[in-house]
């Protein structure tokens, strides 16, 4: 079974991929933000990372920057899910090496799509 980290400051929105998630059948850990999300991260392993951009202490940007210039890392897939829906937004996150951006309000079968089409990767 697939280990997903969702990195999401908002209590309800995380409830909410959260719940969404585990419905699909996916076990999926959750962080608070940016530092809490690289300990985790390390600890177990994900297959996947859902991750908020706008969080305290590190934002989205430098957690996907991170996971992605480290060679132990670099090819587990990372979803940037953010209220930050601007091109600019979607292009700088990919320039990060996000391999997918959804940009809240997001339909919950386009999230879904998104983690199982990058899971089969």
């Amino acid at each position: 079974m697939s280990k997903i980290l969702v990195v999401e400051d908002s209590l309800a929105q995380r409830q909410m991929i959260y719940e969404l998630l585990t419905k699909s059948g996916l076990t999926v850990s959750v962080a608070n933000d940016g530092v809490e999300a690289l300990e985790k991260f390390d600890q177990q392993k994900p297959d996947l990372v859902v991750l908020d951009i706008v969080m305290p202490r590190m934002n989205g940007y430098e957690v996907c920057r991170r996971i992605k210039t480290d060679p132990k890392t670099q090819n587990i897939p990372v979803v940037m899910c953010s209220s930050k829906g601007e091109e600019f937004d979607r292009y700088w996150g990919m320039k990060q090496g996000a391999d997918a951006y959804i940009a809240k309000p997001f339909e919950p079968v386009e999230l879904i799509g998104t983690i199982k089409q990058l899971l089969r990767g």
